[in-house]
């Protein structure tokens, strides 16, 4: 992990959130700064889960917030079982070279029971030429 990632764990869901700069995507000029970001769901709990829904808060750095909420991630509603892991990438696009993201997912747990497992805010920084 780098110091723009983040790490959290919820009744053993464990998320990694990884953001990398897309410079080849981005352009500058037009206040256009593209971040990918890896996400890795870990099932450290005794329970398998299923990944229902998803909600993200986008904040530029000039303070404009954006939600973003779904069902399931990447087209997909991944089951988890336990010790197994899931990773997928995704991405967002700021108007500022700086931003942060953070928000929840909801899992079903295979007992019908329903988990909001927080994803720490992980911050989306391009470097910027003056």
């Amino acid at each position: 992990m780098n110091k723009t990632s983040s790490e959290n764990i919820t009744e053993g869901i464990r998320i990694i959130a990884d953001p990398v700069y897309q410079p080849y995507h981005s352009s500058e000029r037009e206040n256009r700064f593209l971040f990918s970001y890896e996400i890795t769901i870990f099932n450290e709990s005794e329970v398998g889960v299923t990944l229902r829904s998803r909600m993200w808060s986008i904040i530029n750095s000039d303070g404009e917030e954006k939600t973003v909420r779904g069902e399931g991630v990447v087209g997909e509603m991944p089951f988890i079982a336990p010790g197994d892991s899931y990773k997928y990438n995704s991405f967002s696009i700021l108007d500022t070279p700086f931003g942060t993201m953070e928000g929840y997912y909801i899992f079903e747990r295979e007992d019908g029971d329903l988990i909001q497992a927080g994803i720490r805010r992980f911050y989306l920084t391009a470097p910027v030429n003056h």
